[in-house]
C-alpha cells in the first residue's frame, strides 16, 4: 500500500530487509532500500524519505557516519533515523547519540515495537511539517502586512 509518507530501508543484510519490508507491510507508507551508506545518501538525495531505518554495520559508509552526514546536513537534518543494530552495548548507543540518530533498535527486531516507533516517527514528522507550514502562512501574513 503506498501512502504520501517515505521509509528508505538502509541495511547490507538481504534477510534484515526482507523482515523489516515483512514487518512494515501494512503501514501506509513507500519502501526503498540501499544495502550501504554511499547509496543510502545518494537514495536520500532522490527519493527524500521521512524516515531511515539505518542498520550500523554496512559497508562504504557505516551508519554512524551516514547519520552524522544527514544530521549536519540542512537540507536533510531533518529526516528521522532510527538506527536499527546488532550493537546494543552502552557504547554504541552513545556513538549513534552522538550521530544524531533520533531513535535506536537492538536486534533481534520485535516487530510490535519496529511498528510503533515508525508511527510515532511519522506522527512527529507530521506535526513538524504542519508546524512549518503555519510559520511560513504567519510570516507570509506579517511580510503582507508590513507592505501595506
Amino acid at each position: 500500500m503506498e501512502g504520501t509518507n517515505k521509509i528508505l530501508i538502509a541495511d547490507d543484510n538481504q534477510a534484515n530487509v526482507e523482515l523489516l519490508e515483512a514487518y512494515l507491510a501494512n503501514t501506509p507508507c513507500q519502501i526503498e532500500i540501499a544495502s550501504d551508506g554511499a547509496e543510502t545518501l545518494e537514495k536520500v538525495a532522490s527519493f527524500q524519505p521521512d524516515i531511515i531505518l539505518l542498520d550500523v554495520m554496512m559497508p562504504k559508509l557505516n551508519g554512524f557516519e551516514v547519520c552524522r552526514k544527514l544530521k549536519d546536513n540542512p537540507a536533510t537534518r531533518g529526516i528521522m533515523i532510527l538506527m536499527v543494530t546488532a550493537l546494543n552495548e552502552l557504547g554504541d548507543i552513545e556513538r549513534a547519540v552522538a550521530a544524531g540518530t533520533d531513535d535506536f533498535l537492538s536486534k533481534p527486531i520485535n516487530q510490535i515495537e519496529l511498528r510503533k516507533r515508525v508511527d510515532v516517527m511519522l506522527r512527529l514528522k507530521d506535526v513538524t511539517d504542519e508546524v512549518e507550514r503555519l510559520r511560513r502562512y504567519i510570516q507570509q501574513m506579517e511580510d503582507e502586512g508590513g507592505a501595506r
